[in-house]
């Protein structure tokens, strides 16, 4: 599969069979490129503008949403409870992410993640191979929490960090990636592209962080 991220919690993924993926696109307001050319599927983390914004994605793709299981254009999806906040939604309300398998390797979409990991979240979670997960705190989990999300993984290989500062939303309270590299102690690769090509034989060894710029 193709993987390119777009901004923010926006990504597109395009399996060998020609099928895109569009997660969490946002309104026009933030700061990044809208998402290019037609997807067939989309998903949503949650109700918030900055990642609810199916109308400014081509195509009438299908859109995912919710807890629970089902299956698109032969992926399948699994939507796991869990909030944006420390305090079970009373600040920020739900927040769900997504489990899904494309060309075979396992995903993991983390949306506005706010808080680490409890034993019935991380069940249906412990085969994830490459995870995109929030590290920039504030909304989300910071760099403490985002790497103790990590660690606890098991079969994880590749994070793609996402949600954190870049020069797009530089007045934005939220945190550089540098402060989840020095926290998560892991191999880096600054993959200096928006845009890398994922597949079971490429997969590392060991976990490691793979930094992606922006579209």
């Amino acid at each position: 599969m193709k993987l390119k991220w777009i901004g923010h919690a926006c990504f597109r993924i395009e399996a060998g069979d020609g099928t895109v993926i569009i997660t969490d696109p946002y309104e026009e307001k933030v700061p990044y490129k809208a998402p290019k050319g037609p997807a067939h599927i989309v998903t949503v983390s949650h109700d918030h503008f900055d990642h609810n914004a199916v109308d400014r994605v081509e195509g009438s793709p299908e859109v995912v949403r919710g807890i629970g299981e089902q299956t698109v254009r032969g992926i399948p999806f699994r939507g796991i409870s869990a909030f944006h906040d420390t305090k079970g939604g009373r600040d920020r309300g739900q927040d769900v992410i997504f489990r899904f398998t494309v060309d075979e390797v396992i995903l993991a979409h983390f949306g506005d993640l706010g808080h680490t990991l409890n034993a019935e979240q991380l069940r249906p979670l412990r085969d994830v191979e490459v995870a995109l997960l929030p590290v920039g705190g504030h909304f989300t989990i910071g760099a403490k929490e985002a790497s103790e999300v990590v660690r606890s993984l098991p079969r994880l290989r590749i994070v793609i960090p996402m949600h954190y500062r870049t020069e797009a939303v530089k007045d934005w309270p939220i945190r550089p990636v540098d402060d989840f590299l020095d926290e998560v102690g892991l191999l880096v690769k600054r993959v200096k592209k928006s845009e890398v090509k994922i597949t079971p034989d490429v997969l590392p060894t060991k976990k490691e962080v793979w930094v992606l710029d922006y579209a």
